[in-house]
């Protein structure tokens, strides 16, 4: 049995005190705000912003909470809570989450990892989708996110209900945590620094606040959160490139590149990720990893935009 914590008469003499000191006062407040204390109105934020889907999407429909098929990498839990324009949990909606491995690869696809080319076509880590609770709330337990050239550090979702997708957007995590684990963790050490935060990645400041993940350590893991607020009659936009008027892949002035689906390059459904502007180093690297570095969007690279 749970021991209770015995009443203290100094409390009871300041209650009674504190009674007497408001008299009637506390006896004129009528029903109506006496419900209207109770019930504090909702908080609405704003909606999530959209993202660009990217060429790694497989509509898979994976329905599992654990998507890391045994990866190796630092534990995490990604933890989503979806509401609807009025703020209420949004029942019956599916979240659908991929992201990139310790080292910057994805499932599913044939893609350059370092040096080596990497075969991935038929593995599915990384990739989940779970239906919202009564709370509008899905967990799911996954490995941190590497990067790759081009790209901050980020994870893809989609918000669902019925055949309509109502979101599909990113979120991105605290750069000088990611910096802390891909310098110091075997699984995503790398022989080159990575080249682009978010305070210069141009998704990732074009999304904006709605789309920073909040995270805090739990024992053994860290806890990742996002509050999605999207609107039922909204409709996702077919878009793996960018917002309406974005850029098309390629060098600046060239067209789209074809490829099934209209993702990148070839029959395998991607092209590899092009080396863009040099990474920054010293007093400028640590300056752009703070909070309150100043977002400025780099021009690309000889190679064109990354592949998102």
């Amino acid at each position: 049995m749970a021991n209770k914590i015995p009443s203290s008469p100094t409390l009871d003499r300041r209650r009674l005190l504190t009674s007497a000191l408001l008299g009637t006062g506390m006896v004129a407040l009528s029903a109506e705000t006496g419900a209207a204390l109770a019930e504090p109105p909702r908080s609405i934020g704003p909606m999530t912003a959209q993202a660009e889907e990217g060429p790694y999407y497989l509509p898979l429909n994976l329905t599992r909470a654990d998507i890391t098929e045994g990866l190796s990498g630092i534990p995490v839990d990604i933890r989503f809570t979806v509401v609807d324009e009025t703020g209420l949990p949004y029942t019956g909606a599916l979240i659908d989450v991929w992201h990139c491995d310790a080292q910057g690869v994805y499932s599913g696809f044939e893609q350059p990892a370092g040096q080596a080319v990497t075969d991935m076509k038929g593995r599915t880590f990384l990739r989940g989708v779970q239906r919202v609770n009564a709370d509008g709330s899905a967990l799911f337990h996954s490995i941190y996110p590497g990067w790759y050239h081009g790209r901050t550090t980020h994870i893809h979702f989609k918000v669902r209900h019925g055949n309509r997708t109502n979101l599909t957007s990113q979120f991105f995590l605290p750069d000088t945590l990611s910096e802390f684990l891909y310098s110091q963790v075997t699984a995503y050490r790398r022989a080159e620094l990575r080249d682009t935060l978010n305070s210069d990645d141009g998704i990732a400041i074009q999304a904006g606040d709605t789309t920073e993940g909040s995270v805090r350590e739990t024992k053994g893991r860290y806890l990742v959160t996002l509050t999605v607020r999207v609107d039922r009659a909204a409709i996702a936009q077919e878009n793996h490139f960018g917002g309406p008027g974005g850029r098309p892949p390629g060098p600046p002035g060239a067209g789209p590149i074809s490829g099934p689906g209209n993702r990148p390059g070839g029959t395998d459904g991607r092209r590899g990720p092009p080396k863009g502007a040099p990474p920054l180093e010293g007093e400028q690297r640590i300056a752009a990893l703070l909070p309150d570095a100043k977002r400025v969007d780099r021009p690309w690279g000889s190679g064109g935009p990354p592949p998102v």
